[in-house]
């Protein structure tokens, strides 16, 4: 006579095998669907396409230069720092924990299940907010681009790159594209990303490496000089735009259950952002030597373009468009990518509703998932045509998604320096897993919440536009507060086991028949 034991697989330090079912009776279906082929190169691609270091660097620095002048070089220094600290905390709870779930799941056990639930929640709605402006930005660099080929009006339409209708309209075109592509396959997604990559560092290193050279501009001590920028509103909205800029390297920890080993998940997530830092470094002093503090902050969405026409002629001069146009798409793929695996995470625990953990039978991937976040990210897109510029859209979504990206990273930090296990070991190894994370995570929760406050006291009404505080408060208190609501759902209405035990349900293995 046979029986069939479930086994789980392990949760850390203390998991055991054992016969009693899964917290639900049985695993959802699809919990050991998902298929393990993705190496470490791979991982670097969906990771680094997240960044998207080409649009960070197009885009974000003229926003950031908004907020702190001609210091861009140190303030993506210093928004490293911290970004460290959290990476080494991901990487040592992805060797207790390998999980889809990454922060929902580590910051659940040790914390709280309801922090653990916001920290899902914040990398869902942080994502869809990216995906909408994405979104618009991928239009806004597509009719860029077909300007620069001569294409000024089409069937009587002026098209400018600056209208968030049009850029919205052409961007969900694009949008459901490389949704299509997601569903395929994520090693057919990884392959894709990879391509994209090269070109875009091609051109990056290309342009700004000429740029640094030969940039009328000189060098100056008070790029690197941080005590020269006029406020501390100022420095701390500064290191939080630059923290966006470095989000999104946690994505390979979100397919760390279809890499043949999870420390392939860490290994690319700390070679990413080591890239990125070095690309936005020399982003940073290049754009510097080549354009002065107004047109670093009065191009918006086309500063990239602005960048390569002052370097050369057409049609080099519409390389790093191309670039930014590239980057743009690979990021929206790379977004949908590890936002429908983190719902799968949560699904697997009624956290979520179960459309989220059903995998295609033909492709291994949670397709159904990835089509609705597709369409909800374009829903939200559509909405956020209440904001007429592509540059003022881009800077609310930018500040909002900085503030909760802080609370994101600085709870999971917090959760490495509690997590059992992980101060068994050597003191230089304890320091590192211990008290880097925790001083990441203080000095994240202090720049954010000093920079609600300067936003809270520097308006008296409120008004939908990136120069209103209370706009600005708005946004981010939103993302959170719905979290809480959706907190209570999973908990008295779905009554999900992860509020009463705190642990999440561990990837599942195939059942193992043994004899009696």
């Amino acid at each position: 006579m046979c029986r069939h034991r479930g086994r789980r697989a392990p949760l850390g330090e203390g998991a055991t095998v054992t016969d009693s079912p899964t917290p639900y009776g049985s695993d959802p279906p699809g919990a050991a669907s998902l298929r393990k082929s993705l190496g470490v190169v791979d991982g670097f691609a969906i990771a680094a396409s997240s960044t998207a270091a080409t649009t960070s660097i197009g885009i974000g620095l003229g926003v950031t230069a908004g907020a702190v002048g001609l210091h861009l070089p140190i303030i993506m220094l210093l928004g490293f720092l911290p970004i460290l600290g959290i990476a080494s905390a991901y990487s040592r709870l992805n060797r207790v924990e390998p999980n889809m779930g990454s922060g929902y799941v580590w910051v659940g056990r040790s914390l709280s299940p309801w922090l653990g639930f916001l920290v899902g929640w914040i990398g869902i709605v942080s994502t869809v907010v990216f995906l909408s402006y994405t979104t618009t930005v991928t239009g806004s660099a597509l009719l860029q681009l077909a300007g620069e080929g001569g294409l000024h009006t089409l069937a009587g339409l002026h098209l400018d790159p600056d209208s968030t209708a049009q850029s919205t309209a052409l961007g969900i075109a694009v949008l459901i594209a490389v949704t299509f592509t997601a569903i395929t396959g994520i090693r057919s997604a990884a392959n894709l990303q990879k391509y994209l990559l090269v070109f875009e560092y091609v051109v990056l290193l290309g342009f700004c490496g000429y740029g640094l050279v030969v940039g009328p501009h000189p060098f100056s001590l008070d790029w690197i000089n941080p005590f020269t920028i006029p406020s501390g509103q100022q420095l701390a909205q500064g290191l939080l735009l630059s923290v966006f800029c470095y989000w999104g390297f946690e994505s390979s920890f979100s397919v760390n259950e279809e890499v043949r080993d999870p420390q392939d998940a860490s290994r690319a997530g700390l070679i990413t952002l080591f890239t990125m830092l070095g690309l936005f470094l020399l982003g940073s002093f290049a754009f510097q030597r080549v354009l002065s503090l107004d047109e670093l902050t009065g191009h918006g969405a086309q500063g990239l373009t602005y960048f390569g026409d002052r370097l050369a002629d057409q049609p080099l001069a519409a390389l790093p468009l191309i670039a930014l146009t590239f980057s743009a798409v690979a990021s929206l793929q790379s977004g949908v990518i590890p936002t429908v695996r983190g719902m799968f995470a949560m699904s697997r625990d009624r956290t979520l509703g179960p459309l989220w953990t059903k995998v295609s039978p033909r492709f291994g991937t949670p397709a159904a998932g990835t089509v609705a976040i597709g369409c909800v990210a374009a829903a939200v897109a559509v909405l956020s045509l209440v904001i007429p510029k592509v540059g003022d859209l881009i800077l609310a979504s930018v500040n909002a998604i900085g503030v909760v990206v802080s609370v994101y990273y600085a709870l999971t930090a917090l959760a490495a320096a509690r997590f059992r296990g992980l101060m068994r070991e050597s003191p230089s190894e304890a320091l590192r897993a211990v008290v880097l994370p925790v001083l990441s995570a203080v000095a994240l929760l202090g720049l954010g919440g000093y920079l609600c406050w300067s936003f809270y006291t520097s308006a008296d009404h409120f008004e939908i536009s990136p120069d209103n505080g209370w706009f600005m408060l708005f946004c981010p208190a939103a993302m959170l507060l719905t979290g809480v609501g959706a907190a209570a759902w999973a908990k008295w209405v779905r009554k999900s086991p992860y509020f009463v035990t705190g642990r999440s349900l561990a990837p599942a293995e195939p059942a193992v028949t043994e004899a009696a």
